[in-house]
């Protein structure tokens, strides 16, 4: 696929810079094989496009407040953003400190070995230049990341955004909890906690995994051919009753319908190659690098509920290989002319695979 596929005309004026209010009350276009054109609803209509029966999969991570402002030793301002707990961090023999990937701005002429300081009184060291304006990050014995970012950070809204929050819970899913995020899985801003009861009560069942958005929501893809870009890997897990509903769903054929991009990254690492019905292939906790894009073959996902993405984006680029390229770049084409709101706070899209019908 060549990156020029990944483009599409967006007006400034149709970035979202605040959520929906109710949450629910933005618009919902759906789109599926059947149709010559998309159909135009209400997110709070949901439960009457959704099935008894159905498996609604939400990614309940938790945004942290990761973006943190510091000094480095000669004065010069930085500002650090925390993007997931480091991998393969250098053995000192001491007693040592937590160590983070993060991205790092200004990053030019920093090195490793340069000291940072974080909060006023958090004395940081610089281990490992990573590229592309990522370093791996130790903190001092004894200190935590989460002790930094909740006194000390901000939320990392993107760089789109350009209107204050309101409030913090504004970039909140209402059903986060496990801590660890770089970026919402912004699909799940569209719940309230009243829909989600009645989402139950119309016989729709809920289960919960975990993926930590990591560095990829906030690059783009720079390679001519889309399927050189090397995607960063992020952290998943699937609890023990959710791998269950999963499994049960999948053998009494009941669709599985995932809440974003990122939920249906996890199911799609667990689940890679898995024939109708079968479990899970991979282990339920662990790191993703699956990059998915036009050709693949997905194996437990039957719907997918998304915004819209950024041109030239990975994301975008999943979302083609679930509901067929021609389709989204119309669907796209549609939400412009209709001024759906993109992005982050934008409006929401339910997808249905471009290669079969509505359940699979």
């Amino acid at each position: 696929m060549r990156i020029e596929e990944l483009d599409f005309r967006l007006p400034p004026r149709l970035i979202a810079q605040r959520p929906s209010r109710p949450r629910n009350a933005g618009r919902l276009m759906v789109v599926g094989p059947g149709w010559e054109e998309p159909q135009h609803r209400r997110f709070q209509d949901l439960s009457g496009l959704l099935r008894s029966g159905d498996l609604l999969v939400l990614n309940d991570s938790r945004v942290i407040a990761a973006r943190v402002k510091g000094r480095k030793d000669t004065g010069g301002r930085v500002e650090i953003l925390f993007l997931r707990p480091a991998q393969g961090a250098p053995d000192t023999g001491e007693n040592p400190g937590e160590c983070w990937e993060v991205l790092l701005r200004p990053a030019r002429r920093m090195r490793a070995g340069t000291r940072v300081t974080l909060g006023g009184d958090v004395g940081c060291e610089l281990l490992q230049n990573l590229g592309s304006g990522r370093f791996m990050l130790r903190l001092p014995s004894g200190e935590s990341v989460r002790r930094v970012t909740d006194e000390h950070g901000e939320m990392p809204l993107p760089p789109y955004v350009k209107a204050p929050l309101k409030s913090g819970n504004d970039y909140q899913t209402v059903y986060a909890d496990q801590w660890g995020s770089a970026a919402a899985p912004t699909a799940g801003l569209h719940f309230t906690r009243d829909m989600l009861q009645q989402l139950e009560a119309a016989g729709i069942e809920i289960a919960r995994v975990t993926l930590h958005v990591g560095m990829d929501t906030f690059r783009p893809v720079a390679e001519p051919i889309v399927e050189e870009h090397q995607i960063h890997q992020e952290v998943y897990s699937i609890p023990p009753d959710s791998l269950a509903s999963i499994d049960s769903a999948r053998r009494e054929g009941r669709r599985v319908v995932a809440v974003g991009t990122t939920t249906t990254r996890v199911l799609e690492t667990v689940y890679a190659g898995a024939q109708s019905g079968a479990g899970a292939t991979a282990p339920a906790t662990g790191w993703s690098e699956l990059f998915i894009t036009p050709g693949y073959q997905f194996c437990v996902v039957n719907a997918m509920i998304t915004n819209f993405h950024l041109p030239r984006s990975s994301l975008l680029a999943m979302v083609m290989a679930f509901a067929g390229v021609d389709r989204m770049r119309h669907a796209y084409r549609v939400a412009v002319e209709k001024e759906y709101r993109f992005f982050s706070f934008g409006d929401a899209m339910l997808l249905y695979p471009g290669d079969a019908g509505i359940s699979r």
